[in-house]
């Protein structure tokens, strides 16, 4: 059957060759309790992390490059993915979050339906996806959790070759704004939460992005602005790309989601753009 679902529409049979995403299946390259997810998802720092290989994205400094590119990654049934939630919620999991799991949202969706988790599920997502693929999925997922990345479309072009991805990312996280927000002693149980990647010398794309999640989020929903960006990848070429974000750039975005009236900002330190931070695809 031809693959239509992401945005990308490559039309690949998936059951012969992998689609534009670069994988044919489920293919997950590490599944483990994760110490480093936001306080506000994982107060116990125990999220049950399951990274998927492949993306139909494919940004050229993405901080987990051998897994986009899918590189690495152990190929799964539905059965076998239902199997591993099932297990990461018996080791003490506080959530099952699925990261970069959008272009594989069928699958994941029949995973779901074999085991459906007593702990909140999370589709950690990078926001190129599709209202058609996000409604599949919905009735599984507790907690959406996208990173709004680019505002320009030229800069999306540059950095990861689709010129759409603002109005896709826009319309997604709309969809995504619908579910009906629960939190618990602090802890998100259901919901929206929110995160953009803070990227060298591109504040005011930041600024603008923010401008846009002001008009599709409401303003207590959680907001993590992220330091943590890293130079690797494939950014040959992109001198600007070369270098961490500086303490007057970081400052700069975190003060002005204040002041256009965002309650929930969490930030993160500045060793956070750091490699060790970064999982060993094992």
């Amino acid at each position: 059957m031809r693959c239509f679902l992401c945005p990308v529409r490559c039309g690949a049979d998936r059951t012969k060759r992998a689609g534009a995403c670069g994988v044919k299946g489920i293919s997950v390259a590490k599944a483990y309790l994760h110490p480093f997810e936001e306080p506000f998802l994982s107060p116990n720092m125990r999220s049950g992390t399951v990274f998927f290989a492949g993306c139909s994205l494919r940004c050229v400094f993405c901080q987990n490059f051998e897994v986009s590119r899918a590189e690495k990654g152990k190929s799964m049934t539905p059965r076998d993915l239902a199997s591993l939630f099932r297990r990461l919620e018996e080791e003490g999991a506080e959530n099952i979050d699925l990261v970069t799991a959008d272009h594989i949202i069928p699958e994941v969706a029949e995973a779901l339906e074999i085991f459906r988790p007593h702990v909140p599920v999370i589709l950690n997502s990078g926001g190129y996806v599709t209202e058609e693929a996000l409604s599949l999925i919905d009735p599984f997922i507790d907690i959406y959790l996208p990173d709004f990345k680019f505002f320009d479309p030229l800069l999306a072009q540059k950095f990861t070759g689709r010129k759409d991805y603002p109005d896709i990312a826009a319309a997604a996280i709309g969809f995504m704004a619908k579910k009906p927000s629960v939190a618990e002693n602090g802890q998100l149980k259901r919901g929206l939460a929110m995160r953009h990647l803070i990227l060298p010398a591109h504040t005011e794309d930041s600024k603008r992005v923010l401008d846009t999640l002001k008009g599709l989020i409401p303003p207590e929903t959680p907001l993590s602005l992220m330091r943590q960006y890293t130079p690797m990848g494939d950014i040959e070429g992109f001198p600007e790309l070369a270098r961490r974000v500086t303490d007057r750039e970081y400052e700069r975005v975190v003060n002005y989601a204040i002041s256009l009236g965002f309650s929930a900002i969490y930030t993160q330190e500045k060793d956070s753009a750091d490699k060790k931070f970064i999982p060993v695809w094992d």
